[in-house]
């Protein structure tokens, strides 16, 4: 049996309207919620996933604004979403990019076929960009996505030029 997955992207409150909110990441949500809603395979969620020390560690010493810290209000998915995705698996990280989303899909590559694999979400060109990349190196014959109607960037500049990066390495982006 053949599936396909849709992995919805750190879909967040701070990325949305808080800490690190942007219009960009305002003007998809209903592109999102959209998609979420029509999607006929399997969907699968990750969440930017800090705690009260990450002033402390290398990302927030980079990064120094406090975001998606476990259990606040703005670590949670935005309330458009939230309803549709409250039964499906979340991997929370503390980084870019999701090993445990990577583990998950070997194990189901042991009983089933991938068809395809699509990513929405932000930001496109850090945490999209970085699960694209693992997915890729890991899953190099299975057709990778990204709707990029359905991503944003930290800014429309860093959006577009993660697409390129994305195109370069043979992702499909549409």
């Amino acid at each position: 049996m053949k599936k396909s997955y849709l992995i919805v992207i750190d879909m967040q409150k701070d990325f949305i309207t808080g800490s690190l909110g942007s219009k960009y990441g305002q003007d998809i949500v209903n592109n999102v919620k959209k998609k979420i809603e029509i999607y006929q395979g399997e969907i699968l969620v990750t969440k930017d996933t800090h705690f009260e020390n990450y002033l402390d560690t290398q990302e927030g010493k980079l990064l120094p604004i406090k975001h998606c810290i476990k259990e606040t209000n703005g670590w949670r998915l935005v309330p458009e979403i939230e309803e549709n995705l409250k039964n499906k698996k979340v991997f929370e990280k503390n980084t870019f990019g999701s090993v445990e989303l990577i583990e998950y899909l070997k194990d189901i590559l042991k009983k089933y076929e991938i068809e395809k694999i699509e990513l929405i979400g932000v930001c496109t060109d850090i945490c999209v960009i970085s699960n694209a990349l693992l997915l890729k190196a890991n899953f190099p014959e299975i057709p990778l996505y990204v709707d990029s109607s359905c991503c944003a960037g930290s800014s429309l500049d860093a959006h577009e030029a993660a697409l390129k990066v994305l195109k370069s390495c043979q992702i499909i982006v549409c």
